[in-house]
């Protein structure tokens, strides 16, 4: 399976590049390229060619400013069983969003005008829906600042489509098991509780609630950690335990996403998020939820 070719490319290397490029276009889309064709126009052919979307299929939305790239990927997770639409811009990502909201964002960084990371900032505080940023391999700033943003997970260019598709199929899954209406207040009276520093979960309804009574949101992946770390209680998990358990994905020594991650659920349930107590650091070991001790 052919990868999705990094925007990071040497000078000397750009006819290669383009070379490379057109020969995987051509083997996954036998129409034209769409340099001419305009996302709106794409989104409404398509639709005519296609079957009506029953309400079960789950949507995704490109935003990628490469009209090949937004091309491949609308015929490859078309191809899976998804509704795809495609974007080249904010402009046009925020109109194609106010039609229908996406169950997914695939979002790529490296755009001119409103970065992918401007976007996702965009994303994460006006709606609820899962985000999967695209990088060029190497940058991991752009990997940090992603999921402090509030992605679900990343992608580093290259990869493969298959990658792509697994980790699709993976934060849909946790969104999933987050969809349902809203708990009431008896509901979470009834729901088990764990403490968490001054906060308390309740694993049922999957809420997070603070000190004041007030409502903690989280994203599906942070939710996943603290269920993790809250039914396995002084018991030391590996990085690599927890991406298992979380994403399916082998423990990778340069990837800080679970590092990232645990920062963040810190700011939300630790008193000092400086000097944690609730999800401690075990040196050269991983990480361990310890429970406050009965009252």
């Amino acid at each position: 399976m052919p990868a999705i070719l990094s925007g990071a490319v040497p000078a000397d290397a750009i006819a290669c590049r383009a070379g490379l490029r057109s020969r995987l276009v051509a083997e996954y889309i036998p129409s034209a390229p769409l340099s001419s064709t305009t996302p709106a126009q794409y989104n409404a052919r398509k639709r005519g060619n296609r079957q009506v979307t029953t309400r079960e299929q789950e949507s995704l939305l490109v935003v990628d400013d490469d009209p090949q790239v937004r091309e491949l990927l609308f015929d490859y997770l078309s191809g899976q069983g998804f509704e795809v639409r495609v974007a080249a811009d904010g402009r046009q990502m925020r109109d194609l969003i106010r039609q229908s909201e996406p169950d997914l964002v695939i979002l790529d960084i490296s755009m001119p005008g409103e970065d992918g990371l401007t976007l996702a900032r965009y994303l994460r505080e006006h709606h609820d829906t899962g985000i999967i940023m695209v990088t060029a391999s190497g940058e991991v700033i752009d990997r940090i600042v992603g999921l402090e943003i509030g992605a679900d997970d990343y992608v580093a260019k290259p990869f493969d489509l298959r990658e792509l598709l697994a980790r699709i199929r993976s934060v849909l899954r946790r969104a999933r098991r987050a969809a349902g209406p809203a708990a009431t207040a008896l509901e979470v009276e009834s729901d088990r509780a764990v403490s968490l520093g001054a906060c308390t979960l309740y694993p049922d309804s999957r809420q997070l609630v603070g000190p004041n009574g007030e409502e903690i949101p989280l994203t599906s992946m942070e939710f996943d950690l603290l269920e993790i770390f809250s039914s396995r209680p002084n018991r030391v998990l590996s990085r690599d335990q927890i991406l298992n358990l979380t994403q399916n994905r082998d423990w990778d020594p340069f990837d800080r996403s679970i590092d990232i991650r645990i920062a963040r659920l810190r700011r939300k349930i630790e008193i000092d998020p400086s000097k944690p107590k609730v999800i401690r650091t075990v040196r050269g070991a991983g990480y361990m939820f310890v429970p406050a001790p009965p009252a």
